[in-house]
Order: C-alpha cells, then sequence, then structure tokens
C-alpha cells in the first residue's frame, strides 16, 4: 500500500534520509525504530505530504502522492509527537474544528466524530477542555483527530511519550484495535509496544535502512548470540568459565562472598548443561544458572550502535576554577 522509494532529505549540509527504500502492506501494524536523529520523523512527513524529499518518491498503491497531494493527504491520519492542541477548547469543538479543516459534509462529520469518540473512549471528556484533560486523554484526544476522516493509513509519532505505565498499556491496546482496519506506521521507543502491537519492524540508523522484517526474523538473525549468568561459590571459577568452547567474552562481580559472572557466548550449542558438569567436577556450590536469549532492544542496540562514538565525543575538561564556591 505504501512505497518509499529511493528517498533523501537534506537539511542543508545535515543528511536526514539517505535512499531509503521500504514497502508497507496493506492492513499492517508496522513498527518504525531508530535512536534519535535517525530520520524517522522525517520520513513519517514525507509519507505524510507535509515535507518533500529532494530525491526519490512515496507512492500509495503504486501511484506517486504527488500526482494528487490532496487525495493523499487525505488517505493519511496522522499523529505527530508534539500533538499540538486548543487548550481552550472543548474536546468537542476541537474535533468539530479539525472536520472543518478536513471539508467533511455535516453528515460526515458527525459520524466521523461519533465513530473516533467511541474507538478512543473519548466520551467522558467530551464537553472538558482540553487543557483540563491528563496527557492520556490528550494523546486520544490526538488519535481521534486523526481517524475522524476515516483514513486508510495512520501515521503515529512516538503516541506514548511521556504517559505512565498504565496510559502506555491503554494506548498500545487502543492502536492495536486501529490496526485491526487500518494501515499503521508507528514510530516508538518502548519495545514492549513493538513487539505487543507490531506485524513488522523498519529499523533506521543514521538516515539509512538498517533492517527491515518481522520480529521473529531480527531475533533469529541473532539466535546465535547468548549471555549466561553463572552466580557459583568456589575456586578458579573465573578461568575455568571464561575458557569454555564458544565463550566470546565475560564479566565478573563478587555477590555476597560467590562469583557472578556473565559469559558472552556465539553458538548454536547450549552451554548449561556444560557449564552444570564443570560446577559438579570442581565441587563448586551452584547458586544461579541462566541463559538470556538475543531480545529486542539488544538487537536493535546492535543495529544501530554503529558510529554513536563519533556523534558523542568525551567531555572536555573544564577549567578547575570556575568561580563557583561550595562543594562540587
Amino acid at each position: 500500500m505504501i512505497a518509499v522509494n529511493g528517498v533523501s532529505k537534506n537539511y542543508g549540509s545535515v543528511i536526514a534520509v539517505d535512499d531509503l527504500s521500504f514497502t508497507v502492506d496493506r492492513g499492517e501494524v508496522v513498527g518504525f525504530l531508530g535512536p534519535n536523529g535517525a530520520g524517522k520523523t522525517t520520513t513519517m512527513r514525507m509519507i505524510t505530504g507535509t515535507l518533500q524529499p529532494d530525491k526519490g518518491e512515496v507512492l500509495f498503491d503504486g501511484t506517486p502522492i504527488t500526482e494528487d497531494l490532496t487525495e493523499a493527504k487525505r488517505r493519511v491520519g496522522y499523529l505527530p509527537e508534539a500533538n499540538p492542541l486548543y487548550d481552550e477548547m472543548l474536546v468537542a469543538d476541537y474535533l468539530q474544528h479539525v472536520a472543518d479543516l478536513r471539508g467533511l459534509s455535516l453528515d460526515d462529520t458527525r459520524m466521523g466524530i461519533a465513530s473516533a469518540v467511541e474507538e478512543t473512549a473519548l466520551a467522558a471528556v467530551f464537553y472538558r477542555p482540553v487543557g483540563e484533560c491528563s496527557k492520556g486523554y490528550r494523546q486520544r484526544i490526538g488519535l481521534a483527530a486523526a481517524i475522524l476522516h476515516r483514513p486508510e493509513i495512520l501515521i503515529l509519532d512516538e503516541p506514548t511519550e511521556g504517559l505512565d505505565p498504565n496510559q502506555r498499556v491503554e494506548i498500545r491496546r487502543l492502536v492495536g484495535n486501529l490496526g485491526k482496519e487500518r494501515t499503521v506506521l508507528l514510530s516508538t521507543h518502548v519495545m514492549q509496544e513493538v513487539e505487543a502491537t507490531c506485524s513488522r519492524l523498519v529499523i533506521l540508523s543514521r538516515g539509512a535502512l538498517a533492517a527491515i522484517g518481522s520480529v521473529q526474523d531480527l531475533l533469529a538473525n541473532q539466535s546465535g548470540t547468548a549471555r549466561y549468568i553463572v552466580e557459583v561459590q568456589g575456586a578458579g571459577v573465573t578461568e575455568t568459565l571464561s575458557g569454555l568452547s564458544g565463550v566470546s567474552g565475560h564479566t565478573v562481580e563478587e555477590v555476597e562472598g560467590r562469583v557472578r559472572v556473565v559469559l558472552e557466548a556465539i553458538t548454536e550449542e547450549d552451554l548449561r548443561p556444560k557449564i552444570f558438569s564443570v560446577a559438579r567436577d570442581n565441587n563448586w556450590m551452584l547458586w544461579e544458572l541462566y541463559r538470556e536469549r538475543a531480545n529486542l532492544e539488544q538487537v536493535f542496540r546492535d543495529l544501530t550502535s554503529e558510529g554513536l562514538e563519533e556523534e558523542n565525543p568525551q567531555l572536555v575538561a573544564l577549567p578547575e576554577d570556575l568561580g563557583i564556591e561550595g562543594d562540587s
């Protein structure tokens, strides 16, 4: 349904998006991930038609959106990260205002607002000033405004940013329900939301495509990597465990007189039986042994951390005498 073909966007000398291509099928809920500054918001704005690419094109159903930008925008609902609202308006008046801006007829306005209020559970605050609504309700108001014209495509930029855990769960449930009838592109930093709501992921790094696929596919690509946490009491623990075949690295710490070793292993073999046998043969007291498989957060870090050192230089030492008195 959506095709991003070789899209690039520069802001002066800064490359925000670099020759990016991917597709989103009809009815998919796609997670759009990347570190801050990776180009996610810029790409979303180009998909909505509010920003034009310097190179490449965005297509809906095979047709470039620039051929009829007004029609393309009619097909899209967009919740920006900032979610700008008019605090002095009643929720009802604000949604009416959005419908007017959309150019909806009287009947379409009534049906659209009624449907949006029901889908986003806004009835309790419908006649309340926007400024008196909680952050969770404000996000729901933004979602209602994005869907009241019944768009086929929904673009959500950080919809749960700044919400407490309970509000996040509610918005996550709401997004899941909205995705049953729409194609959704969801930007977020919360991996639990991605795993709970998204059928596929698009991961950006430094403006370019780093990976694309389902959560299961991306985790499977990391299947050879595992961490083993071993807490044991005995002699020669670190040397023995770090020397096991398949172990690529380790860290050690003391825990109440015991040794806690975290082993990094790159092997398909499960090392737990071998570790248990070593502990038995050396008469160690084994307190803890478990394996951590690669999770989505680890995959994300592996795909997007390259080059971050260049963007985060070491702190510059400050002069000792800054004229500030008191304890430092």
